[in-house]
């Protein structure tokens, strides 16, 4: 019989890497197969795990005699760091391996956590303006629009540093990011410069929406964690609701101003235009993995990825199906082709697919319902296909996995009984050891 003292020295372990995941926005599913897996290579069975937005909590009771051993930690919130999330889920795959111990999988996690990110503010508040930018180039842009993106990128970013230093709640740093990026838009809106202000409206709504988590939300739905689910959505249909009060106070502010920001349609799409709208895409995509702190070797793959969903939204998009179906087209392909090459890279899915979908997120609906809104007309089918897009977004990238699990060469047991393709943890790779 192992010592107590092993005994709650694994479970801590494992609760402090299920905390980093679940920070960093993994599934529930592959929240638990990590931490059930870590317990394993400690040499630690017949553990459960129960999880839930804002506690883990590990059960370890051996014989039906003995009491129960558990423990419970519960989740601090922090800004998405891929870096960490990274190097965290090589440490599991090294414990699982047996290519370290405990006591020097500890050593790393500590060492993890505590080290600060490893890209300065300001390169980080540049990615999100370059992130603004490629949004503008998939919105057909001009190179004004652009400039005014990044700064209303860059301006979202700050608030979204900033902000949380005074602990102010999610909702509200929605709120200020969405009524700063309208405001630069009124501006504009007053200058002489010929420019489409929407566009900078709609940029400010895909950078704010990257954050929203749907995903997470979707993917634990699926899988079989409805609580933890339940609060997700909730977070994340909060959040967006931040976003719309926001842009909807700048919007007021420009109507009492005299400002009138135009809807706009996107124009025809020749070559050139395609070309540039798939460059903005990957743009897009490489720019807010950076500004997450995603290692510089996944930008490719996340630019690559990218430009591929969008390439598929454009064809089918323009076809009878229409934009909802487009979008789930391009994440049933976005989750397929990440599932298969994230080990190529050396990082786990979620690092791709992730920032893969942000440009493909239903900013232009959301600023055309509000807009119809401000108008005095009936914008809430614009919301509600808003809505409809996320969720196909979602739920298309967790099919694309599905359809390309059975192309791999080795078949997990874990992962087919938990969740099925795991986007975080040892389960994932060819290469890697199941225990």
């Amino acid at each position: 019989m192992r010592q107590r003292s092993e005994v709650y020295a694994a479970l801590d372990l494992a609760l402090r890497i299920g905390e980093v995941l679940l920070a960093s926005g993994s599934g529930a599913a592959d929240v638990t197969a990590t931490m059930l897996a870590t317990t394993r290579a400690c040499g630690v069975r017949h553990v459960s795990a129960d999880v839930t937005y804002t506690d883990l909590t590990l059960r370890y009771q051996p014989t039906a005699g003995e009491p129960a051993a558990i423990q419970v930690r519960s989740l601090t919130r922090r800004s998405v760091d891929y870096a960490q999330l990274v190097a965290v889920d090589e440490t599991v795959d090294r414990l699982v391996a047996g290519d370290i111990d405990r006591s020097e999988a500890q050593a790393r996690i500590a060492r993890i956590v505590s080290t600060g990110h490893g890209r300065a503010r300001w390169a980080v508040t540049l990615g999100w303006g370059v992130m603004g930018t490629g949004i503008a180039l998939t919105l057909g842009g001009s190179p004004v629009v652009c400039v005014l993106a990044f700064l209303a990128a860059c301006a979202i970013g700050g608030t979204q540093r900033l902000l949380p230093e005074h602990r102010i709640p999610a909702f509200y740093q929605q709120a200020a990011g969405g009524f700063v990026a309208t405001l630069i838009a009124v501006t504009a809106s007053t200058s002489q410069l010929e420019v489409n202000p929407s566009r900078v409206v709609t940029v400010g709504i895909v950078v704010l929406l990257s954050g929203v988590g749907i995903l997470g939300a979707t993917q634990d739905a699926l899988t079989g964690f409805p609580v933890t689910a339940s609060a997700r959505l909730i977070s994340a249909m909060l959040n967006t609701a931040g976003i719309i009060a926001g842009v909807g106070a700048g919007l007021t502010v420009g109507e009492l101003l005299g400002v009138g920001l135009a809807s706009f349609k996107p124009g025809a799409s020749g070559v050139a235009e395609v070309g540039v709208t798939v460059f903005g895409a990957a743009l897009a995509a490489a720019a807010f993995a950076f500004a997450s702190y995603a290692p510089a070797r996944s930008l490719v793959a996340v630019a690559l990825v990218a430009s591929l969903g969008q390439g598929v939204l454009l064809a089918v998009s323009s076809s009878p199906v229409g934009r909802t179906w487009g979008s789930a087209a391009a994440a049933v392909m976005i989750g397929a082709v990440c599932y298969l090459v994230a080990g190529r890279f050396r990082v786990p899915p979620l690092v791709v697919v992730v920032p893969a979908i942000v440009p493909l997120l239903p900013g232009l609906d959301i600023y055309r319902g509000l807009a119809l809104l401000a108008a005095g007309q009936d914008g809430v089918l614009q919301l509600a296909s808003a809505f409809a897009t996320a969720l196909a977004l979602a739920a298309g990238v967790i099919l694309g996995q599905y359809l390309a699990q059975p192309v791999r060469r080795e078949k997990h047991r874990l992962e087919a009984r938990l969740s099925g393709p795991l986007m975080v943890g040892p389960f994932r790779r060819g290469g890697d050891k199941a225990t």
